[in-house]
């Protein structure tokens, strides 16, 4: 399996706080990776600078091996890389059709919406709507889909889980699972580590901005350190 992404000792700051420092993380084409941890890790700040939302000041980001770093997020974009971010952040105003319209500027054969529909029901149902009136988990589906319209070649997702309701999460991650099997390229971040290693092949663990962690699912949960941390015992 040849490497889709891979950050060479990325270091990302804010100002004088430095939140990654110097971590190597490699996603391989068709798979799906996770990076878990507790809140201020690090991990959307990842996310964020290979969307080409954040400039690191050291390492490197390859992507299909050309180097991306300090490229813009709209040109990244257009290389087929699709950040769903913490919060989701629909445009609200906007119908849900709308919402997915937007969804296809980078891309030059966007997926048919008919397949957004099958994996996500309920946004045909809701198509004229507008995304504020969506429920939190809609709107959760909404961005996803948007991203995946485009046909993205690395699909990141941004704790998705986050203020959801634990019946809406695992239906959420039902789909992310029925995404990766349809070959989706795959970089999750997410608190909910039991969630989150249920639909990837490997992990790494954030702290301090540091990887302090990385392996198989099974190597992760076997671990004694981060079954205590992570898994309730």
């Amino acid at each position: 399996m040849s490497d889709l992404l891979e950050l060479q000792g990325l270091v990302v700051g804010y100002g004088p706080i430095m939140a990654v420092r110097g971590i190597d993380i490699t996603v391989g084409e068709g798979e799906a990776v996770c990076i878990i941890g507790a809140n201020g890790a690090g991990k959307s700040t990842t996310l964020k600078a290979v969307a080409g939302l954040l400039r690191p000041t050291e390492g490197r980001i390859s992507f299909d091996g050309q180097d991306i770093l300090g490229r813009r997020s709209a040109q990244i974009a257009k290389r087929g890389v699709a950040l769903v971010p913490e919060g989701r952040e629909v445009i609200p105003s906007l119908s849900v059709e709308e919402n997915l319209e937007l969804g296809c500027f980078a891309s030059k054969d966007p997926l048919d919406v008919q397949e957004l529909f099958n994996l996500f029901p309920i946004l045909e149902e809701r198509l004229k709507q507008r995304a504020s009136t969506l429920s939190g988990g809609e709107q959760q589906m909404l961005a996803v889909a948007r991203a995946l319209i485009g046909r993205p070649r690395l699909l990141m997702l941004d704790e998705p889980s986050m203020g959801l309701a634990p019946i809406v999460v695992a239906n959420l991650f039902r789909r992310i699972r029925d995404i990766v099997a349809s070959g989706v390229t795959l970089l999750l971040v997410e608190q909910n580590a039991p969630m989150a290693l249920s639909v990837v092949q490997r992990g790494y663990v954030m702290a301090s901005g540091e990887v302090v962690a990385a392996g198989t699912v099974a190597e992760l949960r076997a671990d004694d350190r981060l079954r205590a941390a992570y898994f309730g015992g």
